[in-house]
C-alpha cells in the first residue's frame, strides 16, 4: 500500500514518465531524512480542489492528514489511481541527493532538481522568470 501510495503521488506531480524515477528518488529522500514530503498534489486531494489551476496558500493550509506540508510521512492513502510507470518508478527509484524540485516553467512540463536550499531557491527564480517571460505571471 506504501508503494501505491507513493506512487499516486508521483503519478499527480509530474506527467513526464522520463523523471518519474528521479521525483520517486526524491521523496524517498525525504522520507528517510524524516522530512514533510510537501507534495502540492496530497493538499489539493485534501481540499478537492482538482480545478485549480496552481497550488495556493489556501491548500498548503487545509488541516487534512493528508496534507504532506503540515502532517510527516505519507498520506493515510493514495490520491489517485497510478500508472504502471510510476509503480515502477517508485519501485526502482533513482538514487541520487536530490531533495528539492521545481517546476521549470517552461511549458515543457519538466522539473529542475537540486541536493541544496540554495539551489532550490535559484531553480523557483528560474520557474518565476520563465513563467514571466510566458506572460503567466
Amino acid at each position: 500500500e506504501e508503494v501505491y501510495t507513493l506512487a499516486s503521488i508521483v503519478e499527480k506531480e509530474t506527467n513526464q514518465n522520463a523523471e518519474k524515477k528521479r521525483m520517486a528518488g526524491v521523496y524517498l529522500n525525504r522520507l528517510k531524512k524524516n522530512m514533510l514530503l510537501q507534495a502540492d498534489p496530497t493538499c489539493v486531494f485534501a481540499t478537492r480542489d482538482f480545478d485549480a489551476p496552481r497550488v495556493l496558500n489556501f491548500h498548503l493550509e487545509f488541516d487534512s492528514p493528508y496534507n504532506t506540508y503540515m502532517y510527516t510521512g505519507l498520506p493515510p492513502g493514495p490520491i489517485a489511481m497510478a500508472s504502471i510507470v510510476s509503480i515502477d518508478a517508485v519501485l526502482n527509484a533513482e538514487e541520487h541527493d536530490y531533495i528539492f524540485f521545481c517546476a521549470r516553467g517552461d511549458g515543457t512540463g519538466l522539473h529542475n532538481f537540486s541536493e541544496t536550499l540554495r539551489g532550490h531557491n535559484q531553480n523557483i527564480r528560474t520557474y518565476q522568470a520563465n513563467l514571466r517571460n510566458r506572460g503567466l505571471r
